[in-house]
């Protein structure tokens, strides 16, 4: 049985995730950068790897999926405010 505080991680996982993809989708689409940061991303990117390194410590499911997918996200993020700037 999954308990009750790991249920609450996994929904706050998927939320905040969630919630960053609309604005992959659409820097994707549209291939404007201009309103992105670098060193936000940047500075985010290395913070979701730290916390996905701690996740994975903890063995923290929630943690590790939610980390994994921002972390890509936001790589890729950086990686076309680069290409397009």
């Amino acid at each position: 049985m999954i308990d009750f505080y790991e249920v609450i991680g996994l929904v706050a996982a998927f939320i905040t995730t969630a919630s960053f993809l609309p604005q992959v989708f659409k820097t994707y689409k549209t291939k404007d950068t201009s309103g992105l940061s670098l060193t936000m991303y940047t500075t985010f990117f290395v913070g979701i790897v730290l916390w996905l390194i701690y996740g994975i410590h903890l063995k923290s499911l929630p943690m590790i999926l939610a980390n994994s997918i921002t972390a890509i996200s936001s790589l890729f993020l950086v990686i076309m405010k680069l290409k397009y700037k």
